[in-house]
């Protein structure tokens, strides 16, 4: 079983059952923090010191509070893109309420994590699954409840031009505004007709009745 864990994860009363769960694997070196900066300092001196850590456990969502002005990285999600990029091999386990199937989708294709326990009634022998197969094999684990995430191709013809086109309509940008704030940001293509057929396109592919309707279901994909 994994010798040294560190736990990324901003509630007290989450921590120490999490923390319980370890010990009752046999885990008995195992750290935790409430920032994302911290969990990525911890590790960077694990390594300096040459005793990393065999896994991270962390949590996507973080609450802002007085120190949020001092944080570069203001998600799990930074904070696994950061720990791959120092310490490749580390295995990392999101613990999350998060649903959504783009999000949890990209964390496996796009930061290669090896396992998703989606918070809940069940979480607890989910999570002593997750450790045990992670652990024993090369096999992803994901709660039984978000199996289907894997699978899903509703997305899988979304590239970054159409989240850009997606994120810019969700913060009130007008599809007429589009094109000068496009070629201000050197995004192309940037003309009128070209941003309008993609969001033509895009309300057609989410079935949208409107660009209100394309922006909720954006949203509760994940995508934005």
């Amino acid at each position: 079983m994994f010798n040294k864990v560190i736990i990324s994860e901003d509630f007290d009363s989450i921590n120490l059952a999490v923390i319980e769960v370890l010990k009752e694997c046999k885990i008995h070196e195992v750290e935790y923090t409430k920032y994302c900066d911290d969990a990525l300092l911890k590790i960077k001196r694990a390594l300096l010191d040459e005793t990393p850590y065999d896994l991270l456990l962390t949590d996507l969502s973080f609450i802002e509070d007085h120190r949020v002005d001092t944080l570069t990285l203001k998600s799990g999600e930074d904070l696994i893109a950061a720990v791959r990029a120092i310490q490749p091999d580390i295995k990392i386990i999101v613990y999350s309420i998060e649903d959504k199937s783009y999000r949890i989708k990209s964390l496996f294709e796009n930061h290669d994590i090896d396992g998703y326990v989606m918070k809940g009634r069940n979480s607890v022998p989910e999570l002593k699954n997750a450790l045990t197969l992670v652990y024993n094999s090369d096999q992803k684990y994901l709660s039984p409840t978000i199996t289907h995430v894997l699978q899903d191709k509703t997305v899988n013809e979304i590239d970054n031009y159409d989240l850009e086109l997606l994120k810019y309509l969700s913060i009130g940008v007008a599809q007429d505004q589009m094109e000068s704030q496009f070629k201000m940001l050197n995004i192309s293509p940037n003309s009128k007709s070209s941003i309008e057929k993609r969001i033509n396109k895009l309300k057609t592919y989410f079935k949208a009745n409107n660009t209100i309707h394309l922006i909720a279901i954006s949203k509760d994909l994940g995508l934005i």
